[in-house]
């Protein structure tokens, strides 16, 4: 009989909280190799900056897979056993929004794709949540899907924690 490897770690924070950095830690504790599945579009030179300056800290060990839009397919894709960090899911979210998917079929597939994954992997999001409330209706519909996202990985995830200052805040 196999022993599954399947642990779930949902890591959340603001902007420059050192989620991602802490993210790649955990799974680096792990064997390599590792799957970094990114979920960023370069529509600009920031962004592509931003990319680039992620890329640049992995180094040996590590398999870039892009999935903007069908990250439960790439969860799917993924070996057995390989750990895998996908960064970030608000990113994701975003992509979705302005394709104008269908939200919640989209979310159920990636809840079903977490719950099935066999081996370790971590999840990060912006917690968004914590601010006002937006002054528009696309501003206000990304907030509560993104809180939708999160209580629902959240209630199926072994681990969640939450980055503040660059320090993990063990939430369960």
């Amino acid at each position: 009989m196999t022993r599954s490897t399947r642990s779930v770690t949902l890591v959340l924070g603001g902007a420059r909280s050192g989620k991602s950095r802490h993210a790649e830690a955990l799974i680096a504790a792990r064997p390599a190799p590792w799957r970094y599945v990114a979920t960023a579009q370069a529509y600009d030179d920031e962004m592509r900056a931003r990319i680039a300056e992620h890329r640049a800290r992995r180094g040996a060990g590590w398999q870039t897979v892009d999935a903007p839009r069908d990250l439960a397919g790439a969860l799917g894709a993924a070996p057995a056993g390989t750990p895998v960090l996908v960064d970030c899911l608000t990113l994701w979210l975003t992509n979705l929004l302005l394709a104008e998917a269908d939200l919640p079929v989209e979310r159920a597939r990636l809840v079903a794709a977490v719950q099935a994954f066999d081996g370790p992997l971590i999840l990060v999001s912006n917690e968004v949540g914590l601010g006002i409330v937006p002054d528009n209706a696309l501003a206000r519909r990304f907030r509560d899907e993104a809180g939708r996202l999160h209580q629902e990985l959240a209630a199926v995830a072994d681990h969640v924690i939450f980055m503040v200052a660059g320090l993990p805040m063990t939430v369960k």
